[in-house]
Order: C-alpha cells, then sequence, then structure tokens
C-alpha cells in the first residue's frame, strides 16, 4: 500500500516532459524523515494512538456522572477546556485536520468507553475542504447520523454544532476552499436532524457570524480558528447546550 502510495505522488513527474534547464524546485529536509512520517501517519490514519494514554487512566477512575466528551477537529483540539470551563469535567477529543469518517472510527475509544454523559460534536469543516477526499453532503450526514446513532445506543447524550463561519479578512482567505454556502447547507441539515433525532444543538456560527456571514473581525487569527476572543463566544453556548442536554 505504501509503495502505491509514493509511486502515486510521484506520477506526475515521472511523465513529465524533459527541461530545457536544471531549475529544481528547493524541497524540505529531509527524505528519509519525510517518507518515515508519512508512514507513520499511514500506520494510525485515525489516530487512535493520540489520546489512548489519557483514555486508559480516565478509564481506570470512577466515571464522572457529568463528564462531556468534546469530539471534534483543530477547532475543538485548540479549545483550552480548562480555561473556559473550570472545575467541569470535560474531555477535549479534538484532532486537527479529522474528518467525520476519521471521528467515526473514533467514537468508541475516545468517547464511548470513557462513559460520558454527554458527547458535543464539532465537525464538517474539514469534509467541506476535502482533507480526507471529496465527499457529498448525504456522506457528511452520514457519518453524523452513525456517530449520533453510537452515542444514544450508549446512553449518551448527543449536542450538535454548527460549523464556524470563515472569512477572509485575514491574509488567508478561506472562502475557497470552505465555501460560505456548502457551511451553510451543513449548518442547515444539522440543526434540521438534531430537532428531528431530539438531540441538542449548539449554534455556534450564530454566536461567531457577522452581518456578511462571516467569521467576525478580530475573533480569529486566520479566518478559520477562533483565538482566546473568539472562543469566548463559544463557550456560552455551550454551556447552554450542555445544562440543556443534562436537565
Amino acid at each position: 500500500m505504501l509503495r502505491s502510495l509514493l509511486l502515486a505522488a510521484v506520477a506526475p513527474a515521472l511523465f513529465a516532459q524533459l527541461s530545457d534547464e536544471f531549475e529544481p524546485k528547493p524541497t524540505a529536509c529531509c527524505l528519509p524523515f519525510s517518507a518515515q512520517r508519512l508512514t507513520d501517519q499511514l500506520k494510525d490514519w485515525n489516530q487512535l494512538g493520540r489520546y489512548h494514554a489519557d483514555n486508559q487512566r480516565l478509564k481506570s477512575q470512577p466515571a464522572d456522572p457529568k463528564r462531556v466528551v468534546f469530539l471534534g477537529d483543530s477547532i475543538t483540539d485548540g479549545w483550552k477546556l480548562a480555561e473556559h470551563f473550570p472545575g467541569k469535567p470535560f474531555v477535549n477529543r479534538g484532532i486537527s485536520g479529522q474528518t467525520t469518517p476519521q471521528m467515526l472510527v473514533r467514537m468508541y475509544p475516545d468517547v464511548i468507553h470513557l462513559k460520558p454523559a454527554a458527547l458535543i460534536l464539532l465537525a464538517g469543516t474539514n469534509d467541506i475542504a476535502g482533507n480526507t477526499g471529496p465527499v457529498t453532503l448525504d456522506m457528511i450526514a452520514d457519518n453524523v447520523r452513525a456517530i449520533g446513532d453510537l452515542a444514544r445506543a450508549h446512553g449518551i447524550k448527543v449536542i450538535l454544532c454548527s460549523l464556524l463561519p470563515v472569512s477572509d479578512y485575514t491574509p488567508r482567505p478561506q472562502t475557497k476552499n470552505r465555501p460560505p454556502a456548502d457551511i451553510l447547507k451543513l449548518n442547515a441539515w444539522l440543526k434540521r436532524y438534531a430537532a428531528e433525532q431530539k438531540f441538542e444543538f449548539a449554534d455556534y456560527f450564530a454566536a461567531t457570524a457577522d452581518d456578511k456571514g462571516m467569521l467576525k473581525d478580530g475573533f480569529s487569527g486566520d479566518g478559520l480558528h477562533p483565538n482566546a476572543e473568539g472562543y469566548k463566544l463559544m463557550a456560552p453556548v455551550a454551556v447552554a447546550a450542555i445544562e440543556r442536554a443534562l436537565r
């Protein structure tokens, strides 16, 4: 498998035309280390090892009846839960770059086995960006349905979150890879599905969007990830949804 992937990666170069001049583009050092990193990543493409040690630690302790697992991508990964929710038994299981199929595979080790009272899921922006390949809205929806079904089957309350908007206000424009129209489509489905299934819904989009539907200027350093001020906008939305779910 690794050989096939490496061949696919270099295939364009194999069939390129001859050049009149040797003008190589600079490459990062060093090829053996890069190949090893790729190999290691392919061995654990869902990154089940990321939280394995902490999962073992939590499983060895009595389950907190108010434990909540935050499952998501880099926006969750970068959220310092202990600072925004002091004293709360909230568990961060965000992994940067992940998409809904990867999170679905992580449901048992990173969520169900921890016996939380609730799961709060923020996912889908990387699916739209194509991080693990092209997808349709139905494909994302199927993964979210499966995550919700697994949680409910194990007595875990489910909170679905709307995706945050993105913006082009920073030096790194984000709307090309994450078209606002696609974000709105997925958010509309998430809200509708949450209502159908009687899941709670945390509307981060409404809390962080400006009057143009963009991520508010000054609340993100790159137009995608909230900064400390951005997380302050999200925190009360999460708290309200969790309180409703555990009521």
